[in-house]
């Protein structure tokens, strides 16, 4: 079920009444119903799967329970998460990886199973794992509620692909009943129609328009197609992906929950470890707190930060994909923060050329990686790369509208980053009536602007 489909509308309408009102008539309702109504949204994926969801949620509650004992119970439950994760995202790579090495020496190829992969296994599981971090190391409380666990894990809004929202932010939102009198209608919809307008009409464009049909077969396209396919796509993830979260913040506080920020405006970041700062920010402070800082972080000699920047990377390019492109694309990032590191880059130049040229470095790398991070295979990131060398071919697929759609997005980043805030503050003045009116008229707009159907969001396959 995605967030930009009629279905989706019914379902949240009337999640969003009953939920109202049992906040108002029957608040020990409240949790229960939320739970129900979080698998009900899994289950137009996968009823099995449901199941599943609920053991990875009762696992971790168990754990926790334990885990302030023995650290033993930590390893347990961290194990036991991460092997999960990597049955269902690794398994059928690491068969067909190992088929070539079976038969030089003699063996019958390896079985290559096709495993149907979970949607959003990725974050929830990432999500248990820092809940039972967290209790042993004493930051958030043990949870006594299996219920409180399971709504924390299964929340419909961040469900599929994130936030990757902290135990510490969030279960006491779920313990405490949201308050109805304070419903940031302005703030919700605003967040929401953004994300419709990014991904229903910028990304979707612009994923049809170029980058699908040039990433499926590079060697038919000029240099300024393929140019374009790789500024495209790291606009299109941005508008899809923020799109996205920008949508479940807005769903969440609707419904009287609090998201914290997942994108901060990242293609007009200065550094590669700004631009960290500002990208995925759930999964990039997921890593530095779970992952970096346990290996020892920058604490160490400058070779040790080195490795442990290498390292969070690509395991972080890892978690993306079972693919020798998402560990490239990990490996670019390290390798480019280990570098601006050593050159001492960090700090933004005070010159306006400086901080251009500055920015013009850190947007191509991104856009660099993001080739990988796209690309089915190695082989494809090499014809693309000689495709922007070939001035034979002929560039026919580029089109103004596409440039266009493409400068938009960039464009984006540099608006006030206040902009928003401003306008839900002005939006709050209205009354609901005309408030509805104005968003009716705006989702009317998104609607004859976007092409039609509705492509799945990117990340639903991480």
């Amino acid at each position: 079920m995605l967030f930009p489909t009629g279905v989706f509308a019914l379902f949240f309408a009337a999640v969003f009444a009953i939920h109202w009102t049992l906040v108002r008539l029957a608040p020990a309702a409240t949790r229960p119903f939320l739970l129900l109504a979080s698998l009900c949204f899994y289950a137009f994926w996968s009823i099995p799967f449901c199941a599943a969801l609920l053991a990875v949620g009762l696992f971790a509650w168990a754990i926790g329970l334990k885990v302030r004992s023995d650290e033993g119970w930590l390893i347990a439950g961290v194990g036991g998460m991460l092997g999960w994760l990597a049955y269902f995202k690794y398994t059928g790579f690491l068969l067909r990886e190992a088929t070539p090495l079976a038969v030089a020496i003699g063996l019958p190829p390896l079985p290559a199973p096709e495993i149907l992969l979970p949607v959003g296994i990725s974050f929830y599981c990432f999500q248990a794992i820092s809940y039972m971090v967290d209790v042993r190391r004493g930051d958030v409380a043990v949870e006594r509620s299996p219920l409180n666990v399971l709504v924390y894990l299964t929340f419909f809004p961040h469900l599929a692909a994130g936030p990757i929202v902290r135990a510490a932010h969030f279960l006491p939102q779920v313990a405490a009943l949201p308050d109805r009198w304070r419903v940031p209608l302005a703030m919700g919809g605003l967040l929401i129609l953004g994300g419709l307008f990014k991904k229903m009409v910028l990304a979707n464009e612009i994923a049809t328009g170029i980058v699908d049909p040039v990433f499926r077969d590079p060697a038919s396209y000029g240099a300024l197609d393929i140019a374009l396919a790789a500024y495209g796509y790291t606009i299109q993830i941005w508008c899809d992906f923020s799109g996205y979260s920008d949508m479940a913040i807005g769903l969440a506080a609707l419904l009287g929950y609090h998201f914290p920020k997942n994108f901060d405006q990242p293609f007009r970041a200065l550094s590669l470890s700004d631009f960290w700062r500002r990208w995925h920010i759930s999964l990039s402070t997921w890593l530095r707190d779970y992952l970096y800082k346990p290996l020892g972080g920058s604490r160490g000699t400058e070779a040790r930060t080195a490795r442990n920047l290498m390292l969070t990377m690509v395991l972080g390019g890892i978690w993306h994909g079972a693919a020798w492109t998402f560990v490239a694309w990990g490996a670019l990032h390290g390798a480019a923060l280990v570098i601006e590191r050593a050159l001492g880059l960090r700090d933004s130049p005070t010159s306006w050329a400086g901080r251009l040229l500055r920015w013009a470095i850190t947007f191509h790398i991104v856009v660099a990686a993001f080739v990988l991070f796209r690309a089915p295979d190695l082989a494809t990131v090499g014809a693309m790369a000689s495709g922007l060398i070939d001035l034979e071919t002929p560039s026919e697929a580029w089109t103004w509208r596409l440039v266009a759609f493409v400068g938009l997005g960039l464009g984006l980043h540099f608006l006030p980053a206040d902009l928003r805030q401003r306008s839900e503050a002005a939006l709050a003045l209205l009354h609901p009536m005309v408030l509805g009116l104005v968003f009716g008229a705006l989702l009317l707009g998104i609607l004859l602007a976007a092409p039609e159907g509705v492509a799945p969001f990117i990340y639903f396959q991480f």
